[in-house]
């Protein structure tokens, strides 16, 4: 597994304000337009965090999702929705399907750190004592 962060989101210009704010946490930040891509991405090469918007094309971001958390080699790994949807349903949905964290769009960069960094650390503490991080 790389150190990196996945980012699964459809436009280029987010992705690339995604990789800005988290330059300061010092991984590579790795974008991916779509849920089929992102697939083969993570399983050639696992990174240590997904961040996922729900509108995807063709395979949106709950079936991604879905598919992950089926997967033996990615099931574990932490994903933060990031999305435009700022409804309560979506929250409860994101939860339910198993989403480690949950944020809106437009979003604030101090808190887009703090929220990948406290999944991060959450990961770490998990894999040491064997547990499943909790649910930001």
């Amino acid at each position: 597994m790389s150190e990196h962060i996945l980012v699964v989101e459809d436009s280029p210009l987010v992705q690339r304000l995604l990789a800005v704010c988290l330059r300061d946490l010092g991984r590579p930040v790795r974008g991916m337009l779509d849920g089929p891509s992102a697939l083969e991405d993570m399983a050639a090469d696992p990174p240590v965090l997904v961040i996922l918007d729900i509108g995807l094309p063709g395979m949106d971001g709950w079936e991604l999702l879905r598919r992950m958390r089926l997967d033996p080699q990615c099931g574990r790994l932490p994903v933060l929705v990031l999305t435009a949807h700022a409804q309560e349903e979506y929250r409860l949905e994101a939860d339910r399907r198993g989403a480690d964290g949950f944020m809106t769009k437009p979003f604030e960069p101090d808190a887009l750190r703090a929220a990948v960094s406290r999944l991060l650390g959450d990961r770490a503490q998990a894999g040491s004592a064997g547990a499943t991080p909790e649910r930001a």
